[in-house]
C-alpha cells in the first residue's frame, strides 16, 4: 500500500512529516522525494537494526531527515525535543516488518529456527522464551485467543505446558513443532502455516504492540496541522477495529443522546474520516507481495 499511502498524505513540498515506524525506509523515501527545500520527515523506530538501514537509505536526503530510535508511542515528546508542535502528515505502518521477518535471528519467524526472542527493541529485557515458558497455562491461552484469534488456543497453551515442564522451549523450531502437534491435521491442510496465529500473538503481547496503538492515537490527532493526515496500515483485525474506532469518536466525539436536539456534551470533531472503508491492496500488489494479502490503510484529517 506504498503508493495508497504516499497519495494519502496529501503531501506538501514544504511541510513536516513523521514516519512513526521506520523500518527499511520504504514509506519515508517516497516522502522525501516529494518534499521541497523546506521540507523535513521525522523517523522513529525502536529497532537498531532498522534504523541503520534507513539510514544508509534516506542518506541522500540529508538535513531534511532526522532518526529518532524511540517508539511512536512517545512521538509528542520525542517532537518537542525537536522544537516541533505540530505536523503535516503522519505515517504508521504497523506489525512486524519485513526486514525483522527476513533476519532469522530476530525470532519473528516460523518458518526459521532461531532463538525466541521477537524483540522489537532489543533494549528491553523479557523476550518471547519468557513468555512461553513463564506465562501460566491461563494466560497463555487468553494471549494466544485474544491476539491470535485461533481456535484451537486451549489446546495449543496445554501442549506447550507438557512440553516445557519436559525441558525448557527454546527455539522458534520447536514451538513450532509443539504447535503443529496441537492441531488436528485437517485444519493445518485448509487454514495456512499452523504456528501462524500463536507468533502473532506471543509478538503483540510481547511487544505490547495493540496497548501502544490504543494509547498514542489521539495524541497523533492532535499534533497535526489543520489538514494534515493520520495513515494507518494495520494487518491485524484487532489493530483495524482500534484504529477505525478512535478515528470515529475523533471525528464525531459528542456523548448527547440522539434525542437531544442540541449538543450540550461541548466535545468538539477533530477532523474528519477520509477512508469510510479501508483501502485493500490492488490485485497487482498481491501478485508480488504476498505479505500485504491482510494489509488495510485506513487515513483520518486534521480540521
Amino acid at each position: 500500500l506504498l503508493n495508497e499511502t504516499i497519495e494519502g498524505l496529501n503531501i506538501k513540498p514544504d511541510g513536516i512529516y513523521v514516519d512513526g515506524t521506520l523500518g527499511g525506509g520504504g514509506h519515508a523515501y517516497e516522502v522525501c522525494r516529494r518534499l521541497g527545500e523546506k521540507g523535513s520527515i521525522i523517523g522513529i523506530d525502536q529497532d537498531e537494526a532498522a534504523i541503520e538501514a534507513a539510514g544508509i537509505r534516506l542518506k541522500d536526503f540529508g538535513e531534511k531527515v532526522t532518526i529518532i530510535r524511540s517508539n511512536y508511542c512517545d512521538m509528542k515528546s520525542k517532537l518537542q525535543e525537536q522544537g516541533i508542535d505540530k505536523v503535516d502528515g503522519i505515517v504508521l505502518d504497523l506489525g512486524v516488518s519485513s526486514y525483522q521477518l527476513d533476519t532469522a535471528d530476530r525470532g519473528f519467524s516460523y518458518r526459521e529456527d532461531a532463538p525466541l526472542d521477537m524483540r522489537m527493541d532489543r533494549r528491553q529485557k523479557m523476550t518471547a522464551r519468557d513468555i512461553v515458558n513463564d506465562y501460566s497455562e491461563m494466560d497463555l491461552y487468553r494471549v494466544i485467543r485474544d491476539y491470535g484469534e485461533d481456535k484451537f488456543a486451549k489446546n495449543i497453551a496445554k501442549h506447550i505446558v507438557a512440553a516445557r515442564g519436559k525441558s525448557p522451549i527454546e527455539t522458534t523450531g520447536q514451538l513450532t513443532e509443539i504447535i503443529r502437534a496441537s492441531i488436528p491435521m485437517k485444519y493445518q491442510k485448509k487454514s495456512g502455516h499452523p504456528a501462524k496465529r500463536t507468533f502473532q500473538a506471543i509478538r503483540i503481547e510481547l511487544n505490547r504492540e495493540l496497548e501502544v496503538l490504543k494509547n498514542s492515537l489521539d495524541d497523533m490527532i492532535e499534533i497535526l496541522n489543520p489538514g494534515g493526515r493520520l495513515c494507518i496500515i494495520t494487518f491485524h483485525s484487532l489493530e483495524d477495529r482500534i484504529v477505525k474506532s478512535a478515528f470515529k469518536k475523533n471525528e464525531n466525539p459528542c456523548t448527547c443522546p440522539p434525542d437531544f436536539p442540541v449538543c450540550v456534551c461541548g466535545n468538539v470533531s477533530k477532523g474528519r474520516v477520509v477512508t469510510r472503508k479501508p483501502i485493500l491492496p490492488s490485485e497487482e500488489e498481491l501478485e508480488y507481495n504476498s505479505r500485504s494479502k491482510s494489509a488495510k490503510l485506513r487515513i483520518f484529517e486534521r480540521s
